[in-house]
């Protein structure tokens, strides 16, 4: 059986336990009462609206974003892919860690910050990847999606920080930095989860440890800049020819 044996299937049941988990965990967490105000359905359904949005195009690429165990089944019924593959995808989708959100605490709130930041992050990663070969839709407005769901969810709990910036001016007008290294301490911890999840787990960049090295030091040009100036130099010399 080929696909035990291959590492783009585990990473591909590895994004579906991922996305399925957040899309439950950002969903879940719209639901709850955070206050003591009238439920709005809309709001949690706008959340999960914007949870699947935003999992579906980080994942899509590497597994096709089911975190739905019924799509599973429904792709494995129209012979789409393998029992062996629908049965890994299905009990990934089912191991989820179920967190107790409702007593805010400094620690939870911590963590909360952290998952905020960290999808944000595999967003941005996933819809900017230069290897993704037929991206979907707007790049800009996948990560408009992903930092709208952090909202709808954390905005009740912490605020919904994401960003040391956009957490510093507030405290500095308000000359109020309370716990304000929540907001530093969660995204980093964040954004640094997000970047290894996604660079070194679900869809890695086979690159050695010079490599890497080399671009901190900024002795390697970016792959980016390379093909950008591989084409200003093609469009020069047709102008030259011209």
């Amino acid at each position: 059986m080929w696909e035990f044996r291959s590492m783009m299937f585990w990473r591909a049941v590895f994004a579906e336990f991922f996305g399925t988990m957040f899309f439950v965990f950002f969903g879940m967490g719209a639901a709850l009462r955070w206050t003591s105000g009238p439920y709005h359905v809309f709001h949690t359904a706008l959340c999960f609206g914007f949870a699947a949005a935003t999992f579906i195009q980080c994942i899509g690429h590497i597994s096709g974003g089911h975190i739905n165990p019924a799509v599973t089944f429904a792709y494995l019924v129209g012979s789409q892919m393998s029992l062996f593959r629908a049965f890994f995808y299905i009990c990934a989708q089912l191991l989820l860690i179920l967190l107790n959100m409702k007593k805010t605490h400094l620690g939870m709130a911590t963590t909360v910050e952290v998952f905020l930041t960290m999808q944000l992050v595999v967003c941005v990663f996933a819809v900017t990847d230069e290897r993704r070969n037929g991206r979907l839709g707007s790049a800009a407005l996948s990560i408009g999606f992903s930092v709208t769901m952090a909202h709808l969810m954390g905005m009740y709990y912490t605020g919904a920080g994401m960003n040391p910036a956009r957490s510093f001016a507030p405290a500095v007008l308000m000359r109020n930095f309370i716990n304000h290294w929540v907001y530093w301490v969660g995204p980093m911890i964040g954004a640094a989860m997000g970047a290894i999840l996604y660079d070194f787990m679900l869809f890695p960049r086979m690159r050695g440890l010079s490599e890497r090295l080399a671009t901190l030091k900024g002795s390697r040009v970016p792959e980016v800049e390379n093909q950008q100036e591989s084409r200003a130099e093609v469009i020069e010399l047709k102008t030259q020819a011209l």
